[in-house]
């Protein structure tokens, strides 16, 4: 039976991470399937970062055709006016849906499939838990879990059907180019290589300033508002303000507004290698076609040190030249953490290599679709 209708549930955990999927994937689902979108989300603040044209004050608005609520999840017994369920409801990353909107899911004539979608991961148990049911130990209702990765019997990553298309014209447009400077107001320098730096607060970060800025390449780097462009501030002893730049030796380092979505695609596009952040722009980063370095999420104990070194060795099986790999991987390897200093010359030396491996590693990935439309045929094939 088709599929017209989806909830989204959200909670916003580090600012934009949660947000940023649950945005894109409500989007893909009204605009290139043409289903209903209720999308919650507890903090619209947060959220009006990626979406300017919100309104963060306003408990319920449409925006790019997805209806937008707002729900407070701190207790599963709080006051809940729960309207009629959608033939899907995704509670995203283990959020909890209400209790009183969960009764009205039992209580539907037809009853919702009801998915929670898990983080991303490349590690092997992935594929193994993928779909698995949980059924409610009181309701007639069943849960499945749906993980995005990297890996066949996986649900994949969310991928617009046109990004390839619009990333491959706006790299032959120099008009685009320009638009997209003139919006973050900088002027790039001519023939320099350029880096987008979006990190959280990062013990090695000082270290690489200090070698892009002694060495012989000329880099311009630009820094989105939030937790880098601060610490970078300390480094540089000035202001990082969107439309400031500044120069120290072969470094020009240049302040940008936090910007739409859309937008944080073009820069991606721009530039010759991107550091990103958390979950939603490493995703991004992969459709670039571009050398990426991830700083993933810390976690307690390290272990978030299992999930990068799994996406390692994907990347160094998928055809990637081996000296390339070896650099990448201790590259972050030292921005993650594990100790030592980030190497930034053996990660340039490779870098045309690198793009070659990206570039052949996100086409792979395609092949596995992507995950709105894998969460359409998931839900249609379980509708009773």
């Amino acid at each position: 039976m088709p599929i017209r209708s989806w909830d989204i549930f959200c909670t916003i955990v580090d600012n934009y991470g949660d947000i940023g999927v649950c945005w894109r994937l409500a989007r893909q689902l009204a605009q290139e399937h043409g289903h209903t979108v209720r999308l919650w989300v507890d903090d619209l603040h947060s959220f009006a970062r990626l979406a300017p044209e919100l309104d963060p004050t306003a408990e319920r608005q449409r925006l790019a055709g997805v209806d937008i609520r707002t729900w407070q999840p701190a207790s599963a017994d709080a006051p809940f006016d729960a309207p009629m369920p959608h033939d899907v409801v995704i509670e995203a990353f283990a959020c909890h849906l209400p209790a009183p909107f969960l009764q009205a899911m039992a209580a539907a004539p037809r009853k919702p499939v009801w998915l929670n979608l898990e983080y991303m991961s490349a590690e092997d148990w992935v594929a193994e838990h993928h779909a698995m049911a949980s059924p409610h130990p009181r309701l007639p209702l069943t849960k499945y879990f749906f993980f995005p990765g990297f890996a066949r019997g996986t649900g994949g990553l969310l991928r617009e059907s046109m990004i390839g298309a619009s990333r491959d014209a706006f790299r032959t447009s120099p008009a685009a180019h320009a638009a997209l400077w003139h919006r973050l107001g900088v002027k790039p320098t001519p023939d320099a290589l350029k880096i987008s730096l979006f990190a959280y607060a990062n013990p090695a970060t000082p270290a690489l300033l200090d070698q892009w800025q002694h060495g012989d390449l000329s880099i311009d780097c630009f820094v989105p508002q939030g937790l880098a462009a601060t610490q970078i501030e300390a480094w540089l002893g000035a202001s990082m303000q969107p439309g400031t730049s500044h120069r120290r030796g072969n470094l020009v380092l240049h302040g940008i507004p936090f910007v739409r979505q859309e937008h944080y695609d073009e820069l991606l596009w721009a530039c010759d290698i991107n550091f990103v952040r958390g979950e939603d722009s490493f995703v991004r980063a992969h459709w670039a076609a571009r050398p990426l370095v991830w700083h993933i999420y810390p976690q307690d104990d390290d272990a978030h040190h299992i999930k990068l070194d799994a996406w390692l060795t994907r990347f160094a099986r998928a055809g990637v030249a081996p000296d390339a790999s070896a650099a990448l991987r201790e590259f972050w390897h030292t921005w993650n953490g594990y100790g030592g200093t980030p190497d930034w010359a053996a990660l340039y030396a490779q870098l045309p290599a690198l793009t070659a491996g990206m570039d052949r590693w996100q086409r792979q990935l395609q092949h596995l679709g992507d995950l709105a439309a894998n969460l359409v045929d998931f839900s249609e094939n379980r509708v009773k």
